[in-house]
């Protein structure tokens, strides 16, 4: 379970813990109008301000956003770059030719191929910083989505307040009826600010985080493939890579 979901069902498990403790029921929120509303017209008004191009991206944003965690991964990147970087230094580039089709990270793979094609240190460096540039272009347009989302959940929640508070005006001679319309009304408020900090913010934050985690994990290949290209010694490889990590990730990595 990733720290995402865990950290939605905790919020989720508080709110439903509150309202036992209180006496209500939780199925007391579950009113289908309010949440067409609220999740039905955020959605909408987040794709609004967004283009085509980025509607069609939506499934793998989502995606993102539940990620497993890119720092379990980094131990692994080390361990692969240190023994390319063996192989390139006792038998050379070219019996590496045939590695990067078992290389699982695409952009190693990418980078590798380009080292096994003798591409000269500056340009491989110039291409892969631009695809980092753009890996962290298109993730920051992700998080803003989301994070557009979790600033229009509130106020549309008091869109629906209000329209329900209007129609509890126009039943005022109905005594029986206004316990249930009030209700409504604020059960749509209520799902607004939940959606927006128990969902939407938390997913924008996640998809930032992970970003961060990813590009720094391509800033790390990066430098391991311009090194194994330079016939860099392994050892001094692996010291170099464990010194663009965090000081707690790198003591894990050199205790293990």
């Amino acid at each position: 379970m990733s720290a995402t979901v865990f950290g939605m069902a905790l919020a989720v498990a508080s709110l439903v813990a509150m309202m036992l403790l209180e006496g209500s029921s939780p199925l007391a929120v579950i009113l289908l109008p309010p949440l067409i509303l609220v999740f039905g017209a955020t959605f909408g008004a987040a794709v609004a301000g967004s283009t085509t191009a980025d509607v069609r991206k939506l499934g793998s944003w989502f995606r993102a956003a539940f990620a497993p965690d890119r720092a379990t991964q980094t131990r692994a990147l080390v361990d692969e770059l240190v023994e390319l970087a063996t192989m390139a230094r006792k038998e050379g580039l070219l019996p590496l030719e045939n590695r990067p089709r078992s290389v699982s990270d695409p952009f190693l793979r990418r980078g590798l191929q380009m080292a096994i094609d003798s591409v000269p240190v500056e340009q491989l460096r110039r291409v892969l910083e631009r695809e980092i540039e753009a890996q962290r272009a298109d993730d920051g347009v992700a998080a803003r989505f989301f994070l557009k989302m979790g600033g229009y959940a509130p106020t549309i929640g008091i869109i629906g307040t209000v329209v329900g508070l209007v129609q509890v005006l126009q039943s005022l001679e109905q005594p029986e009826v206004l316990g249930p319309l009030v209700a409504s009304a604020f059960v749509a408020t209520l799902w607004g600010v939940l959606s927006a900090n128990f969902v939407w913010l938390p997913m924008s934050t996640r998809i930032r985080r992970n970003s961060e985690l990813r590009t720094a994990q391509m800033d790390l290949l990066l430098e391991g493939v311009a090194e194994i290209l330079a016939g860099t010694n392994p050892r001094a490889l692996r010291a170099k890579l464990w010194a663009m990590l965090p000081p707690s990730e790198a003591a894990e990595l050199s205790a293990a």
